[in-house]
């Protein structure tokens, strides 16, 4: 009989919630999460985040708790806190931080304390272990163990889901990763993967999403060169792709709390051993540049027309998911209303008072009745928005109005005659 396995969920976001409920299917699991109106919703079997439907949560074991007394002597714990930037894009560990202190306190001799949160490699070692054993007065190694297995979670995504993915996973000792991988393996049909220590592991996990920073990177980039050469990049991609090795990579914002955050953290490791990092650095300037090339596009494209409303079509960071975090649409926001135009927002999925506190942004909550802008601007490819019909932008934008498409969201619609287009 395969063993059972007691593990406290140290953050109930995004990870750790869909994480703690695949594993509760086969052992005793306590999610923690500091913060109380969290755990009442999760309670009531309500997910904000949309990774774990009503039905699921009603239907697990996972006991749910901001009472740290619940989480003591837990034979294995799973940090899944998040691993921000500050506004100079500069690593914020106080999350992790402050997890690792919660879990100090908590800790018995035996434990396991695993981490899936991003960050450079080395830090797992050289900053949590050393905070665990002041809090906890254990000796990491000889009272209780180190892991890691870096967070693969796709928000939206509904076929890489954690139960479905191969996770890795690592620790200072092989009967440890053995174990982890024991634990792990129990939950995913996709397997495990033992990654030499924990610092190789740590830098799979930050180099992955780099990769793809640096990839989209070169396509905004490209996408620039393009629009000046009166190309459109999406009909160059249609033809490229046809390679078999083609990396189909698109134009767009780089946000959320992954692709556009982590190559920072490699980014500072880096600099700190004494090494610039050109290329990392590089995508992150292009991309984070996105939004002002967009914005003032989409301004030159309309000129100065009488009526200088338009109305941004999506807020969150990716389509088809609540998730505000780092999201770029506000940046564009900001320099169209820099350039003088009124600029009203709508998005089916967003939190209306996250993004009034997050980001100081009235969400209008229906289309219905919609009209008179000088542009409508799809920022995220909503579900809802490919419904849209040629009537639907006939009744929205002024005559000799633009429809501005950052993502290919109607690239295969006729526009009504008279309006005019522009996509990335």
């Amino acid at each position: 009989m395969a063993r059972r396995f007691t593990v406290a969920i140290i953050g109930l976001g995004y990870v750790g919630l869909p994480l703690g409920v695949a594993l509760a299917r086969h052992h005793r699991v306590i999610g923690f999460d500091v913060d109380s109106e969290r755990i009442a919703e999760l309670k009531a079997h309500h997910d904000r985040t949309r990774e774990v439907d009503p039905a699921a949560l009603a239907a697990s074991t996972i006991e749910l708790t901001d009472d740290v007394r619940a989480i003591k002597g837990i034979e294995v714990y799973v940090v899944t806190v998040p691993t921000p930037v500050d506004e100079k894009n500069r690593p914020d560990l106080g999350a992790v931080i402050a997890a690792s202190r919660t879990v100090g306190g908590a800790l018995a001799r035996g434990a396991i304390v695993v981490y899936e949160s991003t960050v450079w490699p080395g830090l797992t070692e050289e900053i949590c272990g050393p905070e665990l054993e002041r809090t906890s007065g254990l000796k990491v190694g000889v009272d209780f163990e180190l892991g890691y297995s870096p967070e693969r979670i796709n928000p939206g995504d509904r076929e890489h889901r954690v139960d479905k993915i191969k996770k890795v996973v690592a620790a200072q000792k092989p009967e440890i990763a053995a174990q982890l991988a024991e634990l792990y393996g129990s939950m995913t049909e996709g397997g495990t993967f033992i990654a030499r220590d924990i610092k190789t592991a740590e830098a799979a996990k930050v180099i992955e999403n780099a990769q793809r920073d640096i990839n989209i990177a070169f396509i905004n980039e490209i996408s620039q060169i393009f629009r000046k050469l009166g190309l459109s990049t999406y009909d160059v991609l249609a033809a490229s792709r046809t390679k078999w090795n083609f990396l189909d990579f698109r134009p767009g914002l780089v946000g959320g709390h992954c692709i556009g955050v982590d190559p920072y953290y490699l980014a500072h490791r880096a600099v700190e051993i004494g090494h610039h990092p050109e290329i990392i650095l590089a995508g992150r300037r292009i991309n984070d540049g996105m939004a002002a090339f967009i914005a003032n596009s989409i301004a030159d494209s309309l000129g100065q027309p009488a009526e200088r409303r338009i109305l941004v079509l999506g807020l969150t960071f990716k389509e088809n998911v609540p998730d505000l975090r780092n999201s770029k649409v506000i940046d564009v926001i900001t320099r169209l209303r820099e350039r003088g135009y009124q600029v009203s927002v709508h998005d089916p999925l967003a939190d209306a008072a996250e993004a009034k506190e997050h980001y100081g942004v009235d969400l209008i909550r229906s289309l219905d009745g919609l009209s008179g802008f000088a542009c409508v601007v799809g920022a995220v490819s909503h579900r809802l928005y490919g419904e849209f019909t040629g009537d639907t932008f006939t009744r929205m934008i002024v005559p000799g109005g633009l429809v501005a498409d950052i993502k290919g969201i109607w690239r295969g619609l006729e526009l009504p005659k008279g309006l005019r287009r522009w996509e990335l």
